[in-house]
């Protein structure tokens, strides 16, 4: 049995979240634009694990069904009673299962695929690896340890002596094990508390009675951080949007104000891209290599190809595709359409459900009159072509390439190759009319 077959990981997710005032579970908030229950997910299959169990709250629908949608088994805890017991929750998920297996938490999405790797090592070379790291402070379980560095117990912060809270190394509440025994110790557990609940953390203390020397894993204080409240949410935000930042300008991506830039967990860009401030990137988005994205532009479900300029004050919607080289300029707007390569669309515009042939120039205040209140239909401009400012385009219809559209023009007929088409009033002018308007006007005021 290969290495990656014999990984498990048990995600315990049937806490309440009440501290969040919300209707949406806990774990389905999102960090960088996906649940901190999918970030959970992700980084456990970094760390090569093939079967995941998460465990739910009975009636926990929406979890389960997240769950499930990518790909993990579903074991339901029937009573809050604990980490405990929720982990022992799990066995009957992984019945057959002879393997490590980490124990990790959904509310937890900063938690590195590289972490849970350190912890099952340390569990193939002790038997157990429990999960800690170093803090100034906080009412956190405090991880003790012999004068050889080896575990001894973790003592919770309500119980801790003095000279025990002023140890720097907290407990972060991961741990791998063999499944066996990590099953066999939870079922050993107690409830012998002021809460009367079964306690994870009393697992490493049952290994060692056992003969067991758990092996510390120290990882970065932020991987521990658990979400619990709006405010820690943002803070895994904040993390997690450094992370990417830092990832994106060590891969050549030039970031001129990396604070203001606010990046998805699934977005793609090439070296030598240029963000200028303020910009947002949405779920996505993929950004090829030259391109430049200027301040105050909104992004997603968009793809741009090689050296296109979007922006400033652009926004980019689901199914927008730029091709190389073009330009979508101030205030426009594109949903569903694909602007070929060298095309242009610089001011205030609406492109919706289009086709722009390449090298085409689209005018200011030119809109794609798509949807008629029940259907939505396609506008096609031909390569070269040219929409005159103020064009409406109600589709279905066609520009050919080449083909001038006349400012101010309602198009609602297809437009042959390089014609020129005018839909609009005829100007006539009535000579002295104006003065005659104002002097009436001034007459009636007094």
């Amino acid at each position: 049995m290969s290495a990656i077959t014999r990984k498990a990981a048990i995600i315990l997710a049937a806490g309440q979240g009440t501290r969040m005032k919300s209707a949406l579970p806990k774990v389905l908030h999102k960090v960088a634009h996906l649940p901190m229950l999918g970030h959970v997910i992700a980084a456990v299959r970094g760390a090569g694990v093939s079967r995941i169990v998460v465990v739910v709250a009975p009636g926990a629908d929406a979890v389960r069904d997240y769950a499930e949608a990518q790909g993990c088994a579903v074991a339901v805890q029937d009573r809050q009673l604990g980490t405990g017991h929720a982990a022992r929750a799990a066995q009957q998920a992984l019945p057959d299962f002879d393997g490590d297996v980490v124990v990790a938490f959904g509310d937890n999405p900063l938690t590195t695929p590289g972490t849970f790797a350190r912890a099952f090592d340390g569990a193939a070379k002790t038997g157990m690896a429990l999960v800690a790291f170093r803090t100034g402070g906080g009412a956190y379980g405090r991880v003790i340890q012999a004068a050889d560095g080896s575990f001894e117990r973790i003592v919770e912060y309500k119980d801790a002596t003095p000279a025990e809270r002023s140890i720097d190394l907290c407990n972060a509440g991961i741990l791998a094990a063999d499944a066996r025994r990590l099953f066999g110790w939870t079922a050993r557990l107690t409830n012998a508390n002021a809460q009367q609940e079964y306690y994870l953390t009393d697992v490493p203390a049952l290994a060692r009675a056992d003969g067991i020397s758990p092996a510390v894993i120290v990882a970065p204080e932020e991987e521990a951080l658990g979400v619990n409240s709006r405010g820690e949410l943002a803070a895994a935000e904040r993390i997690m949007q450094d992370r990417l930042r830092a990832r994106f300008m060590a891969e050549g991506v030039g970031l001129v104000a990396p604070e203001t830039v606010f990046l998805s967990h699934d977005t793609v860009i090439e070296p030598d891209v240029e963000i200028e401030p303020f910009v947002v990137i949405a779920p996505g988005v993929t950004i090829g290599s030259g391109a430049r994205i200027r301040s105050h532009s909104h992004l997603e479900g968009a793809e741009i190809a090689a050296g296109a300029i979007i922006g400033p004050f652009a926004r980019l919607r689901p199914g927008a595709w730029i091709g190389e080289n073009a330009h979508i300029g101030n205030f426009v707007e594109v949903k569903n359409a694909t602007i070929a390569a060298g095309a242009k669309a610089n001011h205030l515009t609406y492109l919706g459900d289009a086709d722009v042939g390449p090298k085409a120039n689209i005018g200011a205040g030119t809109i794609t009159c798509n949807y008629d209140g029940f259907t939505k239909a396609r506008t096609e401009i031909g390569a070269g072509a040219f929409i005159g400012s103020d064009t409406a385009l109600v589709a279905p219809v066609k520009v050919g390439a080449g083909a001038i559209t006349a400012a101010g023009s309602v198009i609602t007929r297809d437009v042959p190759a390089d014609a020129l088409a005018i839909a609009r009033g005829t100007q006539s002018e009535k000579p002295g009319w104006a003065k005659a308007f104002r002097e009436r006007k001034q007459q009636e005021k007094k």
